[in-house]
């Protein structure tokens, strides 16, 4: 993905909240944040599949998180902040809406946007 393409999904995903619809905008800005993530792995050698039954199987976004950290890709206060992220994230995508609120999907598509415009790849 390119950069521009992250940006019309965080696009999308402001305009959404706009709208009211704030667990389609967390699961989009989340969404975004993983590919970076898988991204970011690819651009410093690090493995984003395993090997389970001799079939490559994707490595879970938590585990990604905290192989970039552990690579000094980012700090271990970024691996936080995103694993919040991430859980909001998880949150709206298995249907426990009232574990979040707009605002806080507001917040977490501001650190998204920054944490890649910093982290970038």
């Amino acid at each position: 993905m390119t950069a521009e393409v992250f940006t019309d999904y965080i696009e999308m995903a402001e305009y959404l909240l706009e709208e009211e619809y704030k667990d389609a905008a967390a699961v989009i800005a989340g969404s975004t944040l993983e590919e970076h993530l898988r991204q970011l792995c690819k651009k410093n050698g690090i493995p984003v599949v395993r090997q389970k039954d001799g079939k490559d199987v994707p490595m879970k976004a938590d585990q990604v998180n905290a192989d970039l950290a552990k690579a000094g890709v980012y700090t271990m206060l970024d691996q936080k902040l995103v694993t919040a992220w991430l859980d909001l994230r998880n949150k709206a995508a298995h249907g426990e809406y009232n574990g979040y609120n707009a605002d806080q999907v507001k917040a977490m598509i501001a650190g998204i946007t920054e944490f890649m415009a910093r982290v970038s790849v």
